[in-house]
This record gives C-alpha cells, sequence and structure tokens, in this order.
C-alpha cells in the first residue's frame, strides 16, 4: 500500500468514525439513549441534537460532507463557549479546567473535514460532487 492510499483509507476512516460518534451523541439527546432525561423539543440542546444526529450521519457516509461539516462545527464552537468556558477570563477559559476537550477537538476537526471535503471514498465522490 502506497501512502497516498493510506492516506485516503486513514481520512476515511477517520470521518466515518467521526461521524458516527457524533450521530451517537444527537440519539443520546433525542431519544434519551443512556441519558437521565432528554431535552425538551424545540429547546437549543434538542436543536443541537438534531445536528448532532443529521450532520453526524451525513459526514460518516460522506453525503453534503461540507454543509454538514460547517453546521458541526460551528455547533461545538457555541457548546464550547456556552456551555463550557461560559465566558470566565480565568482558567475557566482552558479546556482542560472547563471539561471542553471534546467539544474543541469536534470543532476542529469538523472544520479540517469543511475544507477538505468527504474524500474520494464518499457518497460524495460516487455522485460526482466536490470531494
Amino acid at each position: 500500500m502506497t501512502r497516498a492510499n493510506f492516506e485516503t483509507y486513514a481520512y476515511t476512516a477517520l470521518r466515518i468514525v467521526v461521524g458516527f460518534m457524533f450521530c451517537w451523541h444527537g440519539i443520546q439527546k433525542l431519544f434519551g439513549v443512556l441519558m437521565p432525561q432528554q431535552p425538551p423539543m424545540w429547546s437549543q440542546i434538542w436543536f443541537g441534537g438534531v445536528i448532532e444526529l443529521v450532520g453526524g450521519a451525513l459526514i460518516a457516509i460522506g453525503l453534503f460532507t461540507r454543509p454538514a461539516a460547517f453546521f458541526a462545527s460551528g455547533t461545538m464552537a457555541v457548546a464550547y463557549i456556552q456551555f463550557h468556558w461560559k465566558g470566565a477570563l480565568d482558567s475557566h477559559f482552558l479546556p482542560g479546567v472547563n471539561g471542553g476537550e471534546l467539544a474543541v477537538v469536534y470543532c476542529f476537526l469538523f472544520l479540517l473535514f469543511f475544507a477538505r471535503g468527504a474524500g474520494p471514498i464518499s457518497l460524495d465522490a460516487r455522485l460526482g460532487r466536490s470531494v
């Protein structure tokens, strides 16, 4: 296997795993799976769950990857700022202190998927969309 082939497969695996894990967060929120309670329908957290479910699924299968990743990245930026950082000007700005590491990592992974696209092993590529 050449380096280029390995990179293609590694990027595809990253996109699928990250998309599936993000989708799982949406399933948890929307259907109350392994959660103490579901957020109220039409609440901000509920809308976040919809973006996680739909966006994660689209990213995992590589369909409409760029717009899905754009919305997912923005959702994670909002999640970090609003629910983890909360505007504190002390050490709570740091993800290791406020528990926001996953939100930051997701935000930048989705930014990568938005910039790079789905890649050659995706439904976007199969349908002739920009990869």
